[in-house]
């Protein structure tokens, strides 16, 4: 096979993580390309949790199968969610402590359904736990891997807890292998990946990486679903870059913590989710009043309220786009890969820097979670653009007692001093000031002011504002964000069906790449925009720069899951 998709779902804390993690790491050191979608409850412990994992030997993947050729289950619940999605010829392997044979779902024609002994196999080593090793063992054995390339993976994997825990883990993944090849059963090998050697990693640690090579020395969070990994990952790399990340006690202080970090010269950022974007808003505000550079991550989940913290949606465009009081510039980019992540943050800091506002990365739960295969970081990607920033040297020149820090510019961007510059003193207020900074209430210079604040990310571009794929005559399909994997592969389908669709995956959010989009909505006879929320947000921005809404419908889904490729087709299909 070319493509194989294997699920090993059970309850939280039965080590399905642990699973997922090694067999993703040597399946990413052999070439393969992955895509690992997490579906996780919001709990500690207990409660449903599975883990998706589609491998495939050539083309690289952004969504999830749905067939499933392997599941390996440790409790009912996993059958029961996706005994319906078993491909023809695709097994079943389940516990046959925790999951008893008899009542089982009807499997559709050509399962086979293996009663496994995952929990006896590695109670005979002492520790019923070790049972995902033995799960492991069992799969690498089905797809005919050498377990010998499992075997160092699982002793680093478990080296912390001692030789003696590393050497059993090893034994447990044995007992799983012995046990399929003595039962003889039939293989489903993949082709040989032609892929050279990838990184294997989630949206959250892409985003780390990306922050860190692009110069990022301060961050300042608060633990919020599905944010918290970034906060983690960067308490545990910061210390290698010398720079500082503080837990702070809430999200208003770590927004605040990170402006004063940044206007003291260092490249400074914070992360969080839906809620904490509503808190978060009067401080950004702030860095939007006194052109501080800013760079947030949002990682958008259910809502309202505490909503669906480990679910899906993408229903914070609005906040992000206008959550503060008054109106501020700032800027909106939303990565679709984990490859475009790793960059995407160094432009998010070049942006911010060089237009002194705030920078949102509009991730979703979907992205930063999920895994995918990536590219090695190319650091000749990584560019510094530390935007106009005014030396000793120059500010000498001046002698002012006081410097013009929101001085009335061409490009209505006013060079940046740092603390301790010798002729930089100026105020740096919230409330509406002269180009001292001083607070006045002057009408004329508050029309200055507004309009140098608001013009001054005009010019703004990624590049690739809208990353645009296929013809898009018949069909065109437009979404943001993580949809990207389902939608490419709605518009491939379509294709094949003699359809003339494309995709337009809108890039920069804000400020709007209207005229582009413009463009590519006239030469389609058809325009679909898919997001994961109620209203349609990305729907009602389009039709606030576009003139022409007569093509214009919605796909919305807010059910907390993901879009499907087949989501897609079946309500395209009624429209072409």
């Amino acid at each position: 096979m070319e493509e194989l998709t294997i699920v090993i779902g059970g309850e939280q804390g039965e080590g399905i993580e642990s699973v997922g993690e090694i067999l993703t790491k040597v399946l990413s050191q052999m070439g393969f390309s992955l895509y690992g979608f997490r579906n996780f409850s919001s709990r500690i412990k207990g409660g449903h949790s599975d883990f998706n994992l589609r491998i495939s030997s050539g083309k690289e993947i952004y969504v999830n199968a749905e067939k499933v050729n392997i599941l390996v289950a440790f409790d009912r619940a996993s059958i029961d969610l996706y005994i319906n999605q078993m491909d023809k010829n695709s097994i079943i392997l389940y516990d046959s402590k925790s999951v008893k044979s008899d009542n089982l779902p009807i499997a559709p024609k050509g399962v086979i359904m293996i009663e496994a002994p995952f929990q006896e196999l590695a109670s005979e080593l002492g520790s019923p736990i070790m049972k995902n090793m033995v799960a492991l063992g069992m799969i690498c054995a089905l797809n005919n891997h050498s377990a010998s390339s499992f075997h160092k993976v699982i002793q680093e994997q478990f080296l912390k807890k001692g030789m003696k825990i590393s050497q059993l883990n090893v034994e447990a993944f044995e007992k799983g292998y012995a046990f399929i090849k003595e039962k003889n059963l039939f293989s489903i090998p993949l082709v040989p990946a032609i892929n050279s050697n990838k990184m294997f990693l989630s949206g959250n640690e892409a985003m780390v990486i990306g922050a860190l090579a692009s110069g990022c020395r301060f961050m300042a969070g608060y633990p919020i679903t599905p944010a918290s990994e970034i906060l983690e990952n960067m308490i545990n790399m910061m210390p290698e870059f010398g720079g500082v990340v503080v837990q702070a006690e809430d999200e208003l202080s770590s927004v605040a913590m990170s402006i004063g970090a940044s206007f003291a010269g260092t490249r400074s950022m914070t992360a969080t989710s839906g809620p904490g974007i509503s808190l978060m808003q009067e401080a950004i505000g702030l860095s939007g009043a006194i052109e501080i550079p800013l760079v947030i991550i949002d990682t958008q989940r259910g809502g309202p309220s505490s909503g669906l913290a480990t679910k899906m949606e993408q229903s914070d465009l609005t906040a992000m786009l206008g959550g503060t009081h008054g109106e501020i510039p700032r800027i909106i980019i939303s990565p679709s890969t984990v490859q475009e992540a790793i960059y995407d943050m160094n432009t998010a800091f070049n942006l911010a820097e060089k237009y002194q506002c705030p920078v949102f990365i509009a991730a979703d739960l979907v992205l930063s979670t999920s895994k995918q295969s990536a590219e090695i970081l190319d650091p000749l990607r990584i560019e510094m653009e530390r935007g106009k920033r005014v030396s000793d040297e120059e500010l000498a020149e001046q002698g002012k007692a006081l410097y013009d820090r929101f001085a009335f510019t061409d490009d209505h961007i006013s060079p940046r001093t740092i603390p301790g510059q010798k002729f930089g003193t100026h105020h740096a207020t919230g409330i509406e000031h002269g180009q001292t900074g001083h607070p006045t209430e002057d009408y004329e210079n508050r029309k200055k002011m507004m309009i140098k604040r608001m013009k001054k990310i005009e010019t703004v571009t990624l590049g690739e504002d809208i990353k645009a794929e296929g013809e898009g005559e018949d069909l065109l399909l437009i979404g943001f964000g993580s949809t990207y994997g389902a939608i490419r592969e709605a518009c491939e389908a379509f294709n094949k069906d003699g359809i003339k669709a494309g995709l337009a995956h809108i890039r920069l959010l804000h400020p709007f790449p209207a005229d582009q989009l413009e463009g590519m909505i006239n030469k389609a006879r058809q325009v679909i925009v898919i997001e994961n929320n109620y209203t349609g947000q990305l729907a009602d921005v389009i039709k606030q720069h576009i003139p022409d809404h007569s093509k214009i419908q919605k796909l919305s889904k807010f059910d907390g899951r993901p879009f499907a490729p087949s989501d897609i087709r079946k309500f395209c299909k009624e429209l072409v």
